[in-house]
Formats: structure tokens, C-alpha cells, sequence
């Protein structure tokens, strides 16, 4: 029997992603966010999904369990984009718990690890020290953004800061997002785990990594295999590189074309805390959505939304949501709920480095504007070219002067 819900079902089907451009917001998300903030789209895999965009329905697909990041991988289910990774990969955080070894992952992403900030701050300054030598003009995403995310996973993983390029170059394949399998990602995936397989058994290997490999004389966890051991290392160096670094590029690019914003946090650092707040909420990084698959029949706003429909959470469209945060293109450095973004995710996905991330890109730009104080984007914002297919929203290249 049709219901009222179905029958509000939209006909015609919006392709997804609107657009790579981290320069604005594309145009839909506003009208979709006003008019129908579910909505039917069709992926790139050349599936069906509904796309939500506002604040109250996106907290409420990550918050409620009837809805499945995990099960997102599973055989037959509509999907965003091809995988590049192992099916069982997905649900990372949720892989490591059921392993054990979450106490281990949640001491390593602990900013307040002993020596983590004072490693940060020294780095950020021999990345600007190389910068100075070579003189402008700079990619400041090459030469900065990523090998300084990049040197940070290296310290926490607890392997050596050279691994970092070898780990690094699989990341534009592994994060691409493709309508078919992408022949290179298992080619890298495969060598990257078969790398850090090799570091577990390195006597030099420290941090999460040495950890892991201790645990290989413990009975208890003697159902831990090398390969789900080096996976933990592998899925954290990727997934933690490119949204750190990409949020510290798009966070660079927003200050850059905004130049009173820049100027605001470079004369008063001791507002950068509650501006990075206000930088994570309008930066547009994420540059799809958060997928989740509905388990059960599920009321979503005005649409009904049936068991085995794939879920999309525009987060852009939470984020710069007027009802609740009014005028929300204004970045305001005094906004009480900035913080009620959900650029980190939520409900049980929640993001569990959000302490970590805070404190790699607030010790970054700290660094950046007190060294470099009349840092500007050395072309045209309209030259900056955006790379397409991808998970995360990103310059190609970040030209800059000072």
C-alpha cells in the first residue's frame, strides 16, 4: 500500500556530489536544506541514497544505531563510491575495539601524550625554517600541510619520521572517490601493509606500533594476526593524514581569502582556540558525506526511509544551517555554539582524534601567523585548482607569499 511518505518521495534523482569547489557552498545546499532536506540522489557508484541537510535530521541519522556505517560495506548494498580499501576496514574503530585494542589507539591520539605539543611546535617551526630558506613563493599544502600531518602520525604510530613519503604517496588513490574498483589501491594497500607488517618487527619501532607488537607475546591476544595488527597502523596513517591535513589546507585557504579573519586571530592568539571552533564548523572539507545504511524502516523528517537505503549526511549543509547557527556564513569568533558542529561526526562514530586534531591545527597556524604574519595566497583565489573525486575537498596545489 502507498503511504502519504512514499508518495512525497521526490521522482527525479539530483547527481551527488555537487561540486569539488572549496572556494563556496554549492548552490543546492541551501534551496535543498529549505525545500526537501531529505532527498533522494544518485551517487557516484550510480546509486540511489537520501541526502539529509539539515543540523536536526544529520545529528539524528549519526545518533541513532538504526542507522550503520559497517554495514555501508557490506556485499550488495547501494554505495557512495567503489571501495578502495578492505570491506572489513570500514568500520575501523569499531575493528579495533572488538580486537582489544581501543585503550591502545585512545592513548596514542592523546594530544597530551608526553612530548606530542612540544614535537608539534618543533615541527611546525623546522617546516617554516625550510620555508624561509627556500624563500617565496610556496605550495604551503606540499611543503607544509602534509608533511607536518604526516611527521604527527609517524611520532604516534612510533615509527620512523622517513616512512612518512612511503606511506604518504598511496593516499590521492586511496581516498579517490570512484563509481568502479580502483586497480591501484589494492597495489598500495597491499605494499603499506605489508611495510608496516615489517615494522612490527622493527626493535626500533616505539608508540602505537611498538605496542601492537608487544602484545604478540600476550595470550590474550593471541587472535591478533600481524596483518590486523599493521591494518590499525595502516587505516590510522590514512584516515588521519588526510583529515588533518586537508582540514589545515581548506582552514589556510578560508584565512587567506578572508584576510580580516586572518588578521583578527594573528593580533589576539588567544582567540585561535574559540576561532579554530568557528573554522571547523564553515570549512568545507568533507567533500561528500557520511554514509550510513538504514537497518530497519525509519522516519526521517517527512520521508519514510526504508531498511537497506543507503544515507547521506551532508555535513556542509548541518554546519552552515541558519536554524541552528543564525547568520551562519558570518565566521564569528564569539559564537557560543560553534562547537555544536558536526564536522567531526557523531553519535557512536564519533571521531575519537578530535583532541588530537584541535591541537595540530591550532599549534600550526599559531606557528604560521606569528613566523609568518603577511602570509597571502600568491595567485588569484579563482586559480586554485580543486582536485575532483575525491573524499575530501583540497587544493591541488596552496601557492603562497610573505
Amino acid at each position: 500500500m502507498t503511504t502519504a511518505l512514499d508518495a512525497a518521495r521526490p521522482t527525479d534523482v539530483l547527481d551527488f556530489p555537487f561540486s569539488w569547489d572549496g572556494r563556496r557552498v554549492p548552490a543546492e545546499v541551501e534551496e535543498l536544506r529549505a525545500t526537501t532536506p531529505v532527498r533522494r540522489v544518485r551517487t557516484i557508484a550510480g546509486d540511489e541514497a537520501w541526502l539529509v541537510s539539515s543540523h536536526g535530521l544529520c545529528r539524528q541519522v549519526l545518533e541513532d544505531g538504526r542507522f550503520s556505517l559497517k554495514d555501508t560495506s557490506a556485499p550488495g548494498v547501494p554505495r557512495q563510491y567503489a571501495l578502495t580499501i578492505p570491506p572489513e576496514v570500514v568500520n575501523n574503530m569499531g575493528n579495533i575495539t572488538g580486537a582489544g585494542l581501543r585503550r591502545a589507539v585512545m592513548k596514542a591520539l592523546n594530544p597530551k601524550a608526553p612530548g606530542l605539543t612540544d614535537w608539534l611546535r618543533a615541527e611546525a617551526e623546522r617546516l617554516v625554517d625550510a620555508l624561509v630558506e627556500a624563500g617565496p613563493t610556496a605550495d604551503l599544502r606540499a611543503a607544509f600541510c602534509d608533511p607536518y600531518s604526516a611527521g604527527m602520525h609517524c611520532r604516534i604510530l612510533g615509527i620512523p619520521q622517513s616512512e612518512a613519503p612511503r606511506f604518504l604517496r598511496s593516499l590521492d588513490i586511496a581516498f579517490m572517490n570512484s563509481p568502479c574498483p580502483v586497480t591501484g589501491a589494492k597495489i598500495n594497500w597491499d605494499r603499506d601493509i605489508g611495510r608496516m607488517t615489517s615494522l612490527l618487527d622493527d626493535p626500533a619501532t616505539r608508540g602505537l606500533m611498538g605496542e601492537l607488537a608487544a602484545l604478540r607475546d600476550d595470550p590474550d591476544y593471541a587472535h591478533l594476526t600481524d596483518e590486523m595488527l599493521a591494518t590499525v597502523g595502516v587505516t590510522m596513517f590514512g584516515a588521519g593524514v588526510i583529515s588533518t591535513a586537508g582540514f589545515l589546507a581548506m582552514a589556510l585557504v578560508h584565512l587567506l581569502v578572508h584576510r580580516a579573519t586572518w588578521e583578527l586571530l594573528r593580533d589576539q592568539p588567544e582567540l585561535l582556540d574559540r576561532g579554530l571552533e568557528e573554522l571547523l564548523r564553515v570549512n568545507l572539507s568533507i567533500g561528500d558525506a557520511l554514509p550510513r545504511l538504514a537497518l530497519a524502516d525509519v522516519r526521517l523528517g517527512d520521508v519514510q526511509v526504508k531498511k537497506g537505503e543507503l544515507v547521506l549526511v551532508l555535513v556542509e549543509g548541518a554546519n552552515l544551517d541558519p536554524e541552528k547557527f543564525p547568520n551562519p556564513h558570518r565566521f564569528d569568533v564569539h559564537r557560543e555554539n560553534a562547537a555544536d558542529h558536526l564536522s567531526f561526526g557523531g553519535g557512536s562514530h564519533y571521531c575519537p582524534a578530535t583532541a588530537l586534531g584541535r591541537a595540530h591545527a591550532r599549534i600550526a597556524l599559531e606557528v604560521l601567523q606569528r613566523r609568518l604574519p603577511e602570509l597571502s595566497l600568491a595567485v588569484p583565489v579563482e586559480q586554485l585548482v580543486w582536485r575532483t573525486g575525491f573524499m575530501k575537498r583540497i587544493p591541488e596545489r596552496l601557492p603562497v607569499a610573505w
